[in-house]
């Protein structure tokens, strides 16, 4: 197989991914960046919306706008912060964390459902293929931008 191949199939896999995303956060009443929010706090716990638009790469003005529309919905609420009077915590509701444990369990399931069937080295090797093929495409990703922002500075 050719790295064209290779990369023809990535973007296919791409494609499915994010449609088969897209279908199941609607259907839950959730977006993309409300759902990236939602899973730092399932993973690491109430934090300040400093830390979670540090967190999800936005402005805080963006996590202000998604953190009023996941406390409109139900999935998440703020509290006072215990020792910071100028800071509040963003937490997940009873409804956040269902669904965040639903969807964390749903993930899992995938995930083993693709690798059925094969054996233990093949998952290894793949996974190790993988990596390498991410790390490379994050690797020339950056390089070409930088080259784009140095062809872009005026001289």
């Amino acid at each position: 197989m050719s790295g064209t191949q290779i990369l023809d199939s990535l973007l296919a896999l791409s494609q499915v991914l994010e449609a088969d995303q897209a279908r199941e956060l609607e259907r839950r009443g959730l977006t993309q960046p409300r759902t990236h929010l939602l899973w730092v706090l399932y993973q690491g716990g109430p934090v300040t919306q400093a830390h979670l638009a540090e967190a999800i790469g936005v402005t805080p003005r963006n996590v202000t706008t998604l953190v009023d529309a996941l406390e409109a919905t139900g999935f998440a609420r703020r509290e006072a912060h215990p020792t910071d009077r100028r800071a509040v915590l963003v937490h997940l509701t009873e409804r956040g964390l269902s669904i965040m444990e639903t969807m964390d369990a749903e993930h899992d399931a995938l995930g083993s459902d693709l690798v059925a069937g094969l054996d233990d080295e093949t998952v290894r090797v793949t996974a190790d293929a993988l990596q390498h093929v991410l790390t490379t495409l994050q690797r020339l990703v950056a390089e070409h931008a930088a080259r784009q922002d140095e062809q872009a500075e005026p001289s």
